[in-house]
């Protein structure tokens, strides 16, 4: 039967759940279940700034539908976060029965969790029914009101062009990156950028906690165009191909003449809330793939990293830690087994941490690692005989394992 308007065990019940599921950790767990919901059954979604925007997206709309729950008001606005998905599918060349899909898919999702959250709660038959029926209503409701509003910004941005400019340029890098067969001149020349160069991979994107950019102009990715611009300009040759991969990530290559450019390099400084990551130089339709797919492994360890890490990491710098912390339990074995003490996580074990990683760099070489450090070279000696002390044996002994270990610590930290 249908929950009478006056049913204040109901309503009381609503409002309870609600109070419970606002908090932000509680919400964030939600919304987490909700997401892998869906992109389990719409696997384009994997990609992470799809994810991350659609998880914007979620996060907003339950705020609102949850709200709406406890009142007699039918209108649910379309938050913000959810017309930056909607662009972000047609910026993508993705069809708008995908976005269609999705705010479906998030319904059964939201049905599914709450008719779990009631058989848990064990209540009466009569209550949990008027509540599903309840929320089933306002469900409908809510993404009919979505759907409706959402396919207009959707076309919106089709229809100012950037559909199809993004699209084919879409489909090419796609296809690039997938290892297809690709006349390499025809792509140049739809591309407006030339494969048969050496080209450097970049990934952008803004931190998590950046404030939002509430009126949808697509500032974020300005900013990075401009970062990457200015990269193309005192890196590269001045050729440049960049493409949103979300509502504040961008892809991008840069066209090199000579040597790949120094990471210490001045240039690639960047403030906040930026952030990039890098590939190594390799050329043609091969080297356009390889440094992406290196770039996009550096940005999964940048954002798995320690804090007050830097905010640009190239891949070379990163290349052993990504490997290694593709299994963290492995990882961390790997860190305890060789460092032993050193792993500690007070400063004189940093320091002497500190020491050895510059020691082993610099092939064993005190006066070396010494400049590296800004130390007298007696004082490299000491530590690393201090070292040996606390590892219970030689350098010689296991001195590949352990640089493969502190460039992990390095990296994600003790």
């Amino acid at each position: 039967m249908a929950m009478a308007p006056n049913s204040a065990e109901i309503r009381q019940w609503i409002a309870d759940f609600v109070a419970e599921t606002l908090p932000a950790e509680t919400l964030e767990q939600v919304v987490t279940r909700l997401d892998n919901a869906i992109i389990a059954r719409v696997p384009e979604l994997r990609d992470p700034d799809m994810r991350r925007d659609l998880a914007a997206s979620s996060r907003a709309h339950a705020v609102e539908v949850l709200s709406g729950l406890t009142q007699d008001r039918f209108h649910y606005p379309v938050p913000e976060e959810a017309h930056a998905f909607a662009r972000t599918l047609a910026r993508r060349g993705y069809d708008v029965r995908l976005l269609l899909r999705v705010y479906h898919l998030g319904q059964e999702a939201v049905i599914d969790y709450m008719t779990e959250v009631l058989e848990q709660r064990q209540l009466p038959p009569d209550i949990e029914r008027s509540v599903l029926l309840r929320l089933f209503d306002r469900t409908t409701r809510w993404v009919s009101t979505s759907v409706e509003t959402l396919t207009d910004t959707y076309m919106a941005e089709r229809e100012r062009g950037l559909r199809a400019a993004f699209t084919q340029r879409a489909e090419i890098v796609r296809s690039l990156l997938d290892g297809a067969e690709v006349d390499a001149e025809s792509a140049s020349a739809r591309l407006g950028y030339r494969l048969a160069q050496r080209h450097l991979a970049l990934v952008l994107w803004t931190d998590e906690d950046a404030a939002p950019l509430p009126d949808g102009t697509g500032e974020a990715v300005g900013l990075l165009d401009r970062v990457v611009a200015r990269y193309a300009t005192t890196l590269g040759n001045g050729s440049l191909l960049t493409m949103p991969s979300g509502a504040s990530a961008l892809w991008a290559w840069i066209g090199l003449d000579g040597a790949g450019p120094a990471t210490a390099d001045p240039a690639w400084s960047v403030d906040a809330p930026v952030r990039v990551a890098v590939g190594a130089p390799a050329a043609h339709t091969a080297g356009f793939r390889a440094s992406h797919r290196e770039a996009v492994a550096a940005r999964q360890v940048a954002e798995r990293a320690r804090p007050g890490a830097p905010r640009v990491t190239p891949y070379a710098e990163v290349e052993v830690a990504y490997l290694a912390g593709a299994d963290e339990t492995a990882m961390r074995a790997l860190i305890d087994r060789e460092l032993g003490a050193l792993a500690a996580p007070d400063a004189q074990s940093a320091r002497l941490r500190e020491t050895l990683h510059a020691y082993l760099r610099a092939r064993r070489s005190p006066d070396a690692a010494a400049k590296l450090l800004g130390v007298h070279k007696n004082t490299v000696r000491y530590r690393i005989q201090r070292i040996e002390e606390l590892l219970g044996h030689s350098l010689d002994q296991r001195g590949a394992r352990l640089e493969m270990a502190l460039d992990c610590v390095a990296v994600y930290g003790v």
